[in-house]
């Protein structure tokens, strides 16, 4: 990139800590975080960089239209609203803020976990309910289950830190990465962890690949019956799939901080029956897609951006 500031649109609403830090970098910018697609599209070939969140997809079409853009920033982890083929054909750098976020994510999963497994939310709504129910909401012990983590980037990898401190076993799998066992987590095979984790917690992106992977084969290939924990995308995980194992006894509960629709009054019939079942269950933890929307993430996310972006 040439040695003039790039100027850059902000398309989403961000956290206001963002602007100082642009400031005192010297970078000049448009916040316009109520821009639609067609004013995207009349207005993106200004503008060198474009940093957005979760509203704006950025696809051919709107590629097409940009041929000043040098790099996309995402104030978050996934890359799932940008075509990064489309981005890399033109040259454009694509980077994210995955580590902003990454301890939210982490104490998020294993607060969801700890709720599931002591019963806390059961037991605080019988108690409001004037039931006093010991036996009933007797829970397991995280430090006695064997937990695997699919996916060792960020998330997962702070999120094997945070468990090790309960003394549980944590397995990890990450098809793209090699030799990356640590003091947190011993590197596994797919296959191991279908084959020996009591719970199963998701620290990948949507993809092609990963898109409804946890469905009714995958359920059933579980040596034992396991608990689900998807804080990742929604659309890994298949809800009707989901609740198949819940009642037939493979998945033995689930914490979920998405859902394959987040849309709630847009579900398709079968979304519908899937998610009524899931909110009436005991056994299900649920949360509006939270884990990594913290105070303190919102700010350090724009930090990682920006300083992204004076490095580039």
């Amino acid at each position: 990139m040439s040695q003039n500031k790039p100027f850059i649109l902000i398309a989403d609403e961000m956290h206001p800590s963002i602007f100082a830090m642009l400031d005192h970098a010297g970078f000049t910018y448009e916040y316009q975080p109520t821009i639609t697609r067609a004013g995207l599209l009349e207005q993106l070939a200004l503008f060198d960089g474009l940093i957005i969140r979760s509203k704006t997809t950025v696809d051919e079409e709107l590629l097409s239209r940009a041929p000043k853009l040098r790099f996309i920033g995402r104030a978050g982890a996934g890359l799932d609203l940008i075509d990064l083929d489309a981005a890399e054909r033109r040259g454009i750098r694509v980077f994210h803020a995955g580590e902003g976020n990454r301890d939210a994510v982490a104490e998020h999963t294993v607060g969801m976990l700890l709720g599931l497994l002591a019963n806390i939310l059961k037991a605080d709504r019988e108690v409001r309910q004037g039931i006093w129910d010991r036996e009933g909401n007797r829970g397991y012990e995280l430090g006695s289950l064997t937990v695997g983590i699919v996916g060792y980037g960020n998330n997962g990898r702070a999120t094997a830190k945070r468990l090790s401190g309960f003394g549980c076993r944590v397995l990890a799998y990450d098809k793209f990465l090699t030799n990356y066992g640590d003091d947190f987590a011993e590197e596994a095979t797919m296959e191991q962890l279908i084959a020996e984790a009591d719970v199963l917690s998701l620290h990948i992106p949507l993809t092609d690949d990963t898109r409804m992977m946890i469905n009714d084969t995958f359920i059933e290939q579980f040596a034992r019956p396991f608990f689900l924990i998807n804080i990742a995308r929604g659309e890994i995980t298949s809800l009707s799939a989901l609740v198949r194992g819940l009642e037939n006894g493979k998945v033995r509960g689930a914490c979920l901080d998405v859902l394959e629709n987040e849309k709630l009054a847009k579900l398709t019939p079968d979304q519908q029956a899937a998610f009524d079942y899931l909110r009436q269950s005991d056994r299900v933890v649920l949360t509006p897609h939270i884990a990594g929307w913290t105070h303190e993430s919102y700010v350090r996310i724009n930090k990682v951006l920006v300083r992204q972006l004076v490095s580039l």
